[in-house]
């Protein structure tokens, strides 16, 4: 899929943070489907990791691995006809994952590990990456230079919040211009960016209540995506509960920031 496929409309990438089980993501994409379909400008992309390789604790759930989740992420495509986003942590996992998803997605810890961003580069999907917490907005261009040097031609980037002293991270609205200026599309991570990163020991925590304020900022200065981790019970969720936006919620906030981004263009 390349950028001439999403229509010039936002394009919002949400599901849970990971696949935990095939009926909970049908739950989640068959909503999806229905918030699309009421919302023709909007496309919408499916987004569940098979594997949460980054967690902040080895005792944590972090998936089924990576031929069970792609099981699952297949049969939500076959099922709803939504577009895919799955996150990669190891080069060797970027080919085989792209036959089965459309975008492919590198993790904000990872976003300067050259191999990986080229393998993506390489599969011929466009790559979001999510700029890491400790890197100067201006410094993402050396990423999209090692994703064109792979091929790739169609680069997002995504804002995620910028480490501010211990487990807790601040969102510089400056970020969605500043990274945009190589010409690449800017996404921004609604949820990750109110994540408190190891705040509850073994297990990240996370300020809910900011994400609508913060995304409702980055439709107002300008981004080319959204992304939601959503749930429908985010307390019982397996990973990224804290941060996460109710499932039931994800829609009346999409109405609310379309509004604002038609004001504002």
């Amino acid at each position: 899929m390349s950028s001439g496929d999403l229509g010039v409309g936002l394009v919002l990438f949400s599901g849970p943070c990971v696949v935990e089980s095939l009926d909970l993501c049908l739950t989640v994409a068959e909503t999806l489907v229905e918030i699309r379909d009421r919302h023709p400008g909007v496309d919408v992309v499916f987004k569940a990791s098979f594997d949460k390789a980054n967690r902040t604790s080895g005792e944590t759930y972090r998936g089924e691995g990576m031929d069970a989740g792609l099981s699952v992420l297949a049969e939500v495509k076959r099922r709803t006809g939504l577009p895919l986003i799955t996150d990669v942590h190891e080069s060797w996992q970027a080919a085989p994952v792209a036959e089965v998803v459309d975008y492919l997605q590198v993790p904000a810890f990872l976003c300067r590990q050259t191999d990986l961003l080229v393998a993506a580069a390489q599969t011929g999907r466009p790559v979001l990456v999510k700029k890491g917490q400790f890197l100067d907005p201006h410094n993402t261009t050396n990423i999209v230079a090692k994703l064109r040097a792979g091929g790739c031609g169609d680069i997002l980037l995504g804002e995620r919040g910028t480490t501010f002293g211990y487990g807790d991270l601040v969102v510089d609205f400056r970020s969605l211009v500043i990274m945009r200026e190589p010409g690449v599309r800017i996404v921004f991570d609604a949820t990750h960016s109110v994540q408190q990163p190891g705040a509850h020991g073994g297990a990240s925590g996370g300020l809910r209540e900011f994400i609508v304020p913060l995304a409702r900022a980055a439709v107002a200065v300008g981004c080319d995506g959204l992304f939601f981790e959503v749930h429908p019970d985010p307390a019982r969720a397996l990973s990224d509960g804290p941060n996460a936006l109710p499932l039931g919620e994800l829609e009346p906030v999409l109405d609310r920031l379309l509004e604002i981004r038609a004001a504002a263009r």
